[in-house]
């Protein structure tokens, strides 16, 4: 399939060994690693140092969304980490998401390739009845909101946006070719969803135009993560 869309593994882990362990396991077998709320709290900097030694390209996903000039210090941090990619929420507004690029760009190191800042839509865990304003929302509202949060980034200087599958074909006709789409709640036909709502086959993300897979717990929690992995990639190569 040309285009394929990357694989990036969520390493949810409450412990750095753990984490560690699974990402030697998966060196030279997926180019892209996650690192979220509960590891980077318990790892920090430290962690981001370690799999970038490894070779990963490293996905902070701690999904930033406070006052635009606290976003952007953050955004600054996290460039000079060596971060990737990284996370907001589109939510935040023009002036956050404006003030999160601009954090990135004064923090570049020389000859440093910036990181992608993505918006977070809606968490793939939400589904129409998590609309608290929107009592009788349905799967097309959840739908049209994602698509407009979508514009907006692109709008506001974000490179794009954090989507589930289900959206992703009408954000990329909305957005053009160039704007980056992530998406979790990926899982094989025969995979449970567990807590997400909105999931998707990786078949048909990279179909409708995904560059950016997110699998978690499939592969993490799988007997044989290497192998688990190989079968994702499998369906999109």
């Amino acid at each position: 399939m040309s285009n394929a869309p990357a694989l990036v593994v969520a390493l949810d882990f409450p412990e750095t060994a753990p984490a560690l362990a699974l990402a030697s396991r998966l060196q030279g077998v997926v180019p892209w690693v996650k690192v979220g709320l509960e590891l980077y709290l318990r790892a920090g900097q430290d962690l981001l140092a370690r799999l970038k030694d490894m070779g990963f390209l490293v996905f902070l996903d701690l999904k930033f969304m406070d006052i635009p000039n606290t976003v952007q210090a953050a955004t600054a941090q996290a460039t000079r980490m060596g971060a990737d990619m990284l996370t907001i929420h589109a939510l935040g507004g023009r002036a956050m998401c404006e003030a999160s690029a601009a954090g990135r760009d004064q923090a570049l190191a020389p000859g440093q390739t910036p990181p992608c800042i993505l918006g977070v839509t809606l968490l793939t865990s939400l589904g129409p009845k998590d609309l608290a304003w929107n009592p009788a929302a349905t799967d097309d509202d959840l739908r049209d909101l994602t698509v407009h949060l979508a514009r907006s980034a692109q709008n506001w200087k974000l490179d794009g946006v954090v989507c589930s599958g289900r959206e992703v074909r009408v954000i990329r006709q909305a957005c053009g070719a160039s704007f980056q789409l992530l998406t979790p709640g990926i899982r094989l036909p025969d995979a449970d969803s567990g807590d997400q709502s909105r999931v998707c086959t990786p078949a048909q993300a990279a179909r409708d135009g995904s560059n950016y897979l997110v699998v978690g717990r499939p592969i993490t929690k799988s007997d044989n993560p290497v192998q688990a992995a190989r079968n994702y990639l499998k369906t999109i190569t």
